[in-house]
């Protein structure tokens, strides 16, 4: 049996311990659940510990409401961040203004242009469109791996947070609007660090990381980021409960044009939908359904007038081959140039409610989305400007040295002007009920 414990820094060990029990005990009770039996097995341990953990107990009980039951002390202080409007500068936005619940973790914060967000500061927007948050737990870090394309081995950038990978993992994405002037604003880590440890809930990140995390801004940061990255992997925001989930499990159908656009797009000679939004047709495992590979594609979607950097005729948002350090980690097969014009592959999941669609938000419909897909080779006029000489500027958002980059290899891609889509109206039509399949219970 141990003894009692007689170290002067009792209340902080005590709570060190009951982290550390937490984490055994979650493995079966989750949330604050697993919390009470973690105390309860260190003060039969350690009967000195009693005061402390109840006073820990109590303060973890009285800060949740009923929807949080299920979730852990880490994602709790996840979601506390996430919601929490005093940490923008000025103080009124959150995570969740730009990354609303309701609309499936995405959104603008009520700016009058819809491709873009509104910052912390009045009249500040963003220059992309700002991805949903659901599923992005998945995504493995940013590198290079091997894949098979076409039967084919291929070196090729996956992974990683917002549309150009720059975050190589959840919590430095987590970290990353906090400090982004156009966004939340904060001219340091150390004043965020000092608005949580002012604020309502820093007992509960005393109570999980100890008395002592604020001493070190950067670390309370990092612990902060993670915390915010424990809350996006939970299962708010992997649910798993769109009516294709039900299909998968059996418990539902798909009406026949749901079901002929599924099989558009899995078909490799018609929608190849496939290709970049993963799926294993063998499995009826949800998980085994992300609908992206986590890869990155040059598409050329038209430039969108609206955003205000594109003002500037000879601004481009040249996506990963601009992501910051890239050239450093490039292995020798591949150039930084053959990647300008290529953005993160998107989940597909919840695709109905995310719009407008591409990283620069230029499509207000679904509808138009798949559309560009299908139609962009073959009526190039439809969706580009024409230039003063009066020939369509196709690929018009991305500077001429790259448009070779584009792809224009894979299916529906393979077309020139003249030739039939791969698609017609009616087989885009059904792809889009299909996609409408994906949505989550609960998300509009």
């Amino acid at each position: 049996m141990l003894k009692t414990l007689k170290h002067p820094d009792r209340d902080q060990t005590c709570r060190r311990r009951l982290v550390t029990s937490k984490n055994f005990s979650s493995r079966s009770m989750r949330g604050f659940q697993g919390l009470l039996i973690a105390a309860v097995l260190i003060t039969a341990i350690d009967p000195s510990c009693a005061q402390t953990l109840s006073s820990a107990s109590a303060a973890g009980a009285t800060s949740r409401s009923d929807d949080e039951n299920d979730l852990t002390p880490e994602q709790l202080l996840g979601k506390r961040l996430f919601e929490d409007t005093n940490l923008s500068e000025p103080r009124g936005q959150a995570c969740s203004s730009c990354h609303d619940p309701r609309h499936a973790f995405q959104g603008n914060n009520g700016s009058p242009i819809p491709a873009v967000a509104l910052g912390s500061h009045e009249g500040l927007l963003g220059s992309r469109k700002t991805p949903t948050l659901m599923y992005k737990a998945y995504s493995p870090s940013f590198g290079f791996y091997m894949d098979e394309d076409d039967g084919k081995p291929k070196l090729e950038a996956k992974g990683g947070q917002f549309w150009d990978g720059r975050a190589a993992t959840l919590p430095e994405q987590a970290s990353g609007p906090l400090l982004n002037p156009l966004e939340m604003n904060n001219p340091s880590i150390d004043a965020v660090v000092s608005k949580v440890k002012a604020g309502p809930y820093a007992d509960l990140v005393t109570t999980i990381y100890g008395e002592g995390i604020f001493a070190d801004p950067k670390i309370a940061m990092a612990k902060l980021s993670q915390a915010l990255a424990f809350y996006q992997s939970s299962s708010r925001f992997t649910p798993f409960s769109s009516r294709f989930d039900d299909y998968l499990r059996g418990t539902a159908t798909l009406s026949a044009e749901e079901m002929a656009g599924y099989k558009l797009f899995m078909n490799k000679k018609k929608g190849n939908c496939v290709a970049c939004h993963d799926g294993k047709p063998e499995s009826k495992d949800p998980t085994d359904w992300l609908f992206t590979d986590f890869t990155y594609d040059a598409l050329g979607v038209p430039r969108n007038p609206a955003i205000p950097a594109n003002k500037d005729p000879h601004s481009f948002d040249l996506g990963l081959c601009a992501q910051p350090g890239l050239e450093a980690k490039l292995p020798k097969t591949i150039k930084l140039r053959e990647l300008c014009g290529a953005f993160k592959v998107p989940t597909l999941r919840n695709v109905a409610v995310t719009g407008p669609y591409f990283h620069n938000g230029v499509f207000a419909s679904l509808r138009d989305a798949v559309a560009f897909y299908a139609t962009r080779d073959t009526d190039p006029g439809h969706w580009y400007p024409r230039g003063a000489n009066g020939k369509v500027d196709k690929i018009n958002d991305l500077p001429t040295q790259y448009r070779k980059n584009i792809n224009v290899e894979e299916v529906p891609y393979d077309r020139h002007p003249g030739q039939k889509p791969r698609l017609n109206d009616r087989e885009i039509d059904e792809l889009v009920a299909f996609l409408k399949t994906l949505t989550d219970k609960g998300m509009n």
